[in-house]
């Protein structure tokens, strides 16, 4: 990925992992920050002026497609879409819910990169240097029960993304899969990734893998889970969830 001259628009990106990697990408290019919440979204903006905010909330497809229509016109020089927003629930499901937390869960974390996707390819095939970077997890790997439907919708994209990398070959896309471990941020709620890698830790190991150029780019615990055997991945599976119960 050519890390300067580019425009970028990260969802979730107003914090956590999103706003880790915006604050480095920030330096040599123009960034996009998209989010539901729109008070997170004005602290990063007071934080720094240089980014550009769009509230937006990503799991209705009437939205992504504003959104994609507003970037367009807005940045035409967009040539980056980072997917990162993502929600992760503590969930039994041997219990009964609403099916509608289910949905929105899964429109977030899959239907959004998704769509997304789909939606700019045909403008990034215009586009020089252009880049789709999905956010997925080590937990697509070997999942943790706790989570089972965060975990299987990370499943499900990094499978997408490897597809998607595939076909973008002979359009000149990158396609580029970033795999967290946990990180010390508010995902699933505050102080349940206390234990997690500090984000600035976290955010610079990425960009080191960005600099080498590698296209799959994991870190800590979820570097071993990714490119571990079905064997390794089992053992890793019981070792999580031997003593977790929702």
């Amino acid at each position: 990925m050519q890390l300067s001259g580019n425009t970028i628009l990260i969802t979730g990106g107003g914090s956590g992992i999103g706003l880790g990697l915006a604050l480095r990408f920030l330096e040599n290019n123009e960034v996009i920050l998209c989010g539901r919440d729109a008070e997170k979204l004005n602290a990063a903006k007071a934080l720094h002026p240089r980014f550009h905010t769009i509230q937006c909330d990503v799991s209705h497809e009437e939205e992504r497609k504003r959104l994609f229509q507003t970037v367009k016109k807005d940045f035409p020089k967009i040539n980056v879409l980072v997917n990162n927003a993502g929600i992760q629930r503590r969930v039994d499901v041997t219990t009964d819910e609403p099916w509608a937390e289910t949905q929105s869960e899964l429109a977030i974390n899959l239907e959004a990169p998704m769509h997304l996707a789909r939606l700019f390819i045909p403008y990034f095939e215009t586009r020089s240097h252009a880049c789709i970077i999905n956010v997925t997890s080590g937990l697509a790997f070997a999942p943790m029960a706790l989570m089972p439907i965060y975990c299987a919708s990370k499943a499900a994209l990094h499978s997408f993304t490897l597809s998607l990398r595939h076909s973008l070959l002979a359009k000149n896309i990158e396609v580029i899969e970033i795999i967290p471990p946990a990180v010390n941020t508010d995902l699933g709620g505050k102080g349940l990734h206390d234990f997690g890698v500090p984000l600035d830790e976290f955010s610079d190991g990425i960009f080191q893998g960005l600099k080498e150029g590698r296209t799959e780019i994991a870190y800590g615990t979820s570097l071993k889970s990714s490119r571990a055997s079905r064997e390794e991945k089992d053992q890793i599976f019981r070792a999580m969830n031997s003593s977790s119960r929702v």
